[in-house]
Order: C-alpha cells, then sequence, then structure tokens
C-alpha cells in the first residue's frame, strides 16, 4: 500500500513538473491541429473521406481544432473516426508516432477478456453457468469461492474482496495470483453485489488458459487478433504466467478501432464469423443496470460498458483509453489519452468534454 502511494505521489508530481515545464517553457502541450486525413498503412483499413460516408467535413474540423486547441484536453493523444467499416479521420495530437506505437489501453484489456470468453462459449470450452470448480482444481482449497460462476465474474458480481488499490499490483508480482485471489475475504454472496476489479477478469484468464492449454494471450493471437489484421499488440503475464486479465494489453488507436468494428459487425470479420452475434448480445446488454454501477449513465454487461441514454457501448480504460461504438450510426469513435493519468488527471469516459465530443461527431 505504501508503495502504491508513494508511487500517486510521483506520479502526480511528474505530471505537475510536465505542467509547469510547458508553462516556463512557452511550449504548447499539443501538437498544432494539421488536418485529420489517414494514410493507408496497409494495415487492412480501408480509408475514406468524412464526405463518402456523409459526414460533414468542416463540423468535423471543428471538433478536431477543439481537441487539438483546448488546454482542458491536455490528457487527449488521438481522436479516429470510423464510419461504415473506413477509417475516416484521424489525428495526434501528443506525438504522430502514436499512430503505430503500442500504448498501455489498460481496463480495455477486461472488453478483450469479455470477446474471448464468448469465443471460448462458442467452441464449447466453458458455459456461462460453469463454476469456478469446474474449470480450476485448486479452488478446491477454497470453499467459499468454488461455486462462483464465470456469469458473475463477467459482471464483477463474484463477491470477492479484491480492491484495485490494494490489490491490483499484486497481481503482477505474487508468485501466485491465483491464490492471492482467492485468499481474499468474500464482501457478499457471489451474484448479489457489483464490485468493479480487476481480480474476476484476472480469474477468467486462469481458466481460459486451463481450458485451451495455452496462454491466453497465444491463444487470443490465434483465434482473435490474427483473424482481425491486430499485430501492434503486446500482453504481459503474472509472475505464475498468467496473462493478466483486467489489465496488461498495449495496442494502437487503429488496432482498437479493429476491436470496435467486430462488435459493430455483430462478431463478423468480412465474410468470417469470430464470435457468434448471440454473444455480442449478451455481453453488450444491460446485464448490470446503472442502479448497481453507482454511475448514473453507465451499465455494464459482460466486462463491456453501456451508454444506456445513448445506446452505445464502448470500452473504457484509465486515462482516457475509450472505444465508443454507435450502431445507430455505423460509427466508431477511438479516443487514447496519457495512459498513467489517475484521480483528477484521469479523462473519464463521462467526463463532459469526451461526452459532447462523442455526440457532435454522431450528429
Amino acid at each position: 500500500m505504501r508503495k502504491l502511494r508513494k508511487t500517486k505521489h510521483v506520479l502526480l508530481i511528474t505530471v505537475c513538473s510536465f505542467i509547469l515545464a510547458s508553462c516556463l517553457k512557452n511550449e504548447p502541450m499539443k501538437i498544432p491541429f494539421q488536418g485529420y486525413s489517414p494514410h493507408n498503412l496497409g494495415d487492412g483499413w480501408e480509408i475514406a473521406t468524412p464526405a463518402d460516408v456523409s459526414i460533414n467535413e468542416e463540423a468535423l474540423k471543428e471538433v478536431y481544432t477543439y481537441v487539438h486547441e483546448d488546454a482542458n484536453l491536455w490528457q487527449i493523444r488521438s481522436l479516429l473516426v470510423f464510419r461504415n467499416n473506413k477509417l475516416v479521420a484521424e489525428s495526434y495530437m501528443k506525438n504522430k508516432n502514436d499512430q503505430t506505437t503500442p500504448r498501455a489501453i489498460w481496463s480495455c484489456t477486461k472488453q478483450v477478456i469479455g470477446i474471448l470468453t464468448g469465443i471460448a462459449v462458442d467452441k464449447g470450452l466453458v458455459s456461462v453457468g460453469g463454476k469456478i470448480s469446474d474449470y480450476l482444481p485448486q479452488i478446491s482449497q477454497y470453499p467459499d469461492k468454488k461455486d462462483i460462476t464465470i456469469e458473475n465474474l463477467l459482471m464483477m458480481k463474484s463477491g470477492i474482496q479484491f480492491d484495485n488499490k490494494d490489490d491490483s499490483e499484486m497481481l503482477v508480482s505474487h508468485s501466485n495470483s491465483l491464490n492471492y485471489i482467492f485468499n481474499l475475504k468474500m464482501h457478499s454472496t457471489q451474484g448479489t453485489q457489483y464490485k468493479y476489479n480487476d481480480g474476476d477478469p484476472h480469474v477468467i484468464s486462469a481458466i481460459l488458459q486451463e481450458k485451451t492449454g495455452r496462454a491466453t494471450r497465444d491463444w487470443a493471437q490465434e483465434v482473435l487478433f490474427s483473424k482481425i489484421g491486430i499485430t501492434k499488440i503486446e500482453w504481459i503475464k503474472s509472475k505464475d504466467d498468467i496473462t493478466m486479465g483486467g489489465y496488461g494489453i498495449k495496442t494502437t488507436p487503429r488496432e482498437l478501432g479493429k476491436i470496435g468494428q467486430l462488435i459493430l459487425n455483430d462478431g463478423m470479420w468480412g465474410s468470417e464469423r469470430i464470435v457468434s452475434s448471440e454473444w455480442i448480445e449478451d455481453m453488450t446488454s444491460v446485464n448490470v443496470p446503472i442502479n448497481e454501477t453507482g454511475n448514473p449513465d453507465f451499465a455494464f454487461g459482460y466486462q463491456w460498458w453501456k451508454d444506456t441514454k445513448r445506446n452505445i457501448n464502448f470500452m473504457w480504460g484509465r486515462g482516457g483509453q475509450l472505444v465508443f461504438i454507435n450502431k445507430d450510426k455505423n460509427l466508431i469513435v477511438v479516443i487514447t489519452g496519457e495512459a498513467n493519468t489517475s484521480g483528477d488527471f484521469d479523462l473519464s469516459a463521462y467526463a463532459l468534454p469526451v461526452y459532447d465530443m462523442v455526440n457532435s461527431i454522431a450528429k
């Protein structure tokens, strides 16, 4: 805990120093806006102009100008717009290398775990109603947790008292990450209380590894990433070789757009079925309503978020790693931000500027 607090203090000092240095040098914190036309990188994206997909070019330019020039949005690193399966616009506010350099997407990793669980269900490897005891032999040592279902892990309703502030860092460094989780107390009976945490998706990753006989990240490469053309991706493992389930992926904004496109296309990629449309529907439905999540706008599905007011599904990682999927408009908006910010510096999905940006692009 002391180490985590020290890390937060160092982060605060670093961010404040960065801001102060920028002011003293009179240097902008962002690259001046120079246009949003994307380039064909041969990465699988078809390029189109806004006019090609019925987007008002001048209105879109206003959004991009605002993001580049507003100092209150200093966290944003990139903004990309996709429509009708095409990349329409992209710009990078800090470093143009972000176009091809993988960066941490933090909890967006959870949404990838949600998709992989669906693929495992489709293949008959696991079932939503299956219990931890059906898949992980060591759970027999923890009778209070052996009957927790995959569904409740997906909904963050395991009942395990996992606190991200105290426990998330331990998943990487502990010699046995699963035993660390299972040794925690239960805060409630499974299925009765939602608690957002990194422990539940980590257990899912362990189950996937047990059933596939491979590291989750390696299996994901076979059944997901290679299928949809994701090549720029890294994914860390815990000390005991379990692929991290709650966080741990690094990738690029363009690759994030491919994950969003898969969901927008109901699990299809071109002519190939990657994950069943039934799973996409179940995964992105309101499984945990807003009165349980504690957020006035956002419900939770199976590791996926849902904006119930606008009927938008989205990925959400710390620091402003966001993928908004608007099926009504056949639209995807990808935003990435400074990955290591937190607290008041964290650009959240419910920040008003983000909310307004996505609305403006949709209009």
